[in-house]
C-alpha cells in the first residue's frame, strides 16, 4: 500500500509539471488535472506496468484509456541514465480540446523503489 501511495504522489507531482504537491490534497490536483479519480487510477496503473519489470527502454510507450470517462493518454520514456528514467505524461481527460503535457524523472532508490527526482 506505501509504494502504490508514493507511486500515485509521484504522478500526480509529475502530471503538474513539477509542481510542488505540498498543500494542495490529491483529489484537488486531479481535478484540476480534469481528471477524475477514476482516471487517475488507470493512468497511476499504467505507469507502475512500465516499472514493474525493471527499468523501460528509451522510446518505450503505454498508452491508457478510462472506458468509463473517455479519459486517455500517453506515457512515453523519453531517456535512461544510470538510475533514472525520464518520461513524457500526454493526458487528455474527458471533453478536453487538448492534450496536456509533462515531463518527470523516476529514479530507483537503493532498495528498488522509483522515486520522483528533481
Amino acid at each position: 500500500m506505501k509504494a502504490w501511495i508514493l507511486s500515485a504522489l509521484v504522478t500526480v507531482a509529475a502530471l503538474t509539471n513539477g509542481g510542488v504537491v505540498g498543500a494542495k490534497p490529491l483529489s484537488r490536483i486531479i481535478s484540476e488535472l480534469g481528471l477524475t479519480p477514476e482516471d487517475f487510477e488507470v493512468l497511476n496503473a499504467t505507469a507502475n506496468a512500465m516499472f514493474a519489470s525493471g527499468t523501460p527502454s528509451a522510446g518505450q510507450e503505454r498508452e491508457w484509456i478510462n472506458d468509463n470517462t473517455g479519459s486517455k493518454g500517453t506515457i512515453r520514456v523519453l531517456g535512461v541514465r544510470d538510475n533514472c528514467v525520464d518520461l513524457q505524461h500526454f493526458v487528455r481527460p474527458a471533453g478536453a480540446d487538448q492534450t496536456r503535457q509533462a515531463r518527470t524523472r523516476r529514479c530507483r532508490d537503493a532498495e528498488g523503489n522509483w522515486l520522483l527526482a528533481s
